[in-house]
């Protein structure tokens, strides 16, 4: 047989290194390591192979639609199906005592095998065509079996759900401080870097000097930055007291996080206003256009779809160092994170990182799919 797809056999080859690898590890407590379960010694393993097969011969299939439909459907099936069953693994294990220390976690080839799963779906939606929206379906659809078995219970006794269930509460705490942190700093950041990416447009000596300035601003670690902050604003704070503002906590925080988007929203709105065609202007200046007119009637519209991409950068971003914001005390799931490394408790380090790396996906994708849909339509 003739190999037709390069890119499917480097995930078949991934899907065979997580067959290979061990799905579960099952261990006496939270902090022992655990010991590996291969998938096929799981019962119940056997029907995988069903959605298994198409996958691994993929680099050998015709590249056409109806293939790619099917390589999706087998991706979805088969991630869904490995939750479910290592869901189920870890209550057989359990004996069903909800206080048993011993925990099941996922293993380095259930990660594979997941992974594996998200490329093959995108690389298969990729290969349909579909359009932003009827992607963003497809994902939606693919995750509803996860949800429906996160939500019935059924993954409860696996050990990343325990710890949950340990706090739900300061879970909830750490995603709202979290989803505050961001707002808080993006927010600003997208009005300021707009009217400063606006002024460097407009004034092209201020570029000379303005981007040296950001640059400077980026090129310090985050941890640096906010121990820097420390001081200042807790010399506020004591001028001030009835404002909140305090050396360590939220107020440093922000401001750092607002300081770092600003360099990629002044970049972004600068480079969505130079996007626009210069022919654009002149026509609506022969009209007899006003500077506000053109600005608000033609520069915004068609530098819009741009500027919501840096806005996506910058968001994404602010996501994923807020985390760092935790040892200041400004709390969010880097605080759940750090607290697992301090007890060498790998899962409870997911129950921080996890929840990250979904709201990054999650902003992502909600900013693609709005700058998709404030494209101009080609006539």
């Amino acid at each position: 047989m003739r190999m037709r797809n390069r890119m499917q056999l480097a995930l078949a080859l991934l899907w065979l290194a997580g067959f290979c690898s061990p799905l579960l590890s099952h261990a006496p407590n939270r902090l022992l390591s655990g010991q590996g379960l291969y998938l096929p010694a799981l019962p119940g393993a056997f029907w995988l192979i069903v959605p298994a097969l198409p996958l691994l011969l993929s680099p050998w299939l015709p590249a056409s639609s109806r293939t790619h439909g099917l390589l999706a459907l087998c991706a979805a099936l088969l991630a869904n199906g490995l939750l479910w069953l290592a869901g189920g693994e870890a209550a057989r294990l359990g004996g069903g005592d909800p206080d048993s220390l011993a925990r099941t976690a996922f293993g380095a080839g259930f990660w594979l095998l997941q992974l594996a799963a998200c490329l093959q779906l995108a690389e298969s939606l990729r290969g349909l065509a579909l359009s932003s929206p009827a992607r963003a379906l497809a994902i939606c659809a693919a995750c509803i079996p996860a949800l429906a078995l996160l939500a019935y219970g059924q993954l409860d006794a696996l050990a990343l759900l325990r710890e949950y269930h340990n706090d739900p509460d300061a879970f909830r705490q750490a995603l709202l401080r979290h989803l505050q942190l961001v707002g808080l700093s993006v927010l600003p950041a997208a009005l300021l870097g707009a009217a400063l990416g606006l002024a460097a447009f407009r004034r092209p000596r201020a570029e000379a000097w303005l981007f040296p300035l950001l640059n400077t601003l980026q090129t310090i670690p985050s941890l640096a930055l906010f121990a820097l902050l420390i001081a200042p604003l807790a010399w506020l704070g004591r001028l001030w007291p009835q404002s909140g503002i305090a050396g360590v906590g939220l107020a440093p925080a922000v401001t750092a996080l607002t300081l770092y988007s600003l360099l990629p929203m002044t970049h972004g709105t600068l480079a969505a206003l130079r996007q626009v065609p210069a022919a654009a202007r002149d026509s609506a200046r022969g009209i007899g256009m006003s500077p506000w007119q053109i600005f608000r009637r033609v520069e915004l519209p068609l530098a819009l779809p741009v500027f919501i991409a840096g806005l996506r950068v910058t968001t994404v971003q602010a996501v994923g160092l807020a985390a760092v914001a935790a040892l200041i005390g400004a709390g969010g799931f880097g605080a759940i994170l750090f607290q697992g490394l301090s007890a060498s408790a790998p899962d409870q380090v997911l129950l921080g990182v996890l929840p990250i790396v979904l709201l990054t996906l999650c902003c992502d994708a909600a900013f693609k799919l709005l700058a998709s849909r404030l494209e101009p339509v080609p006539r």
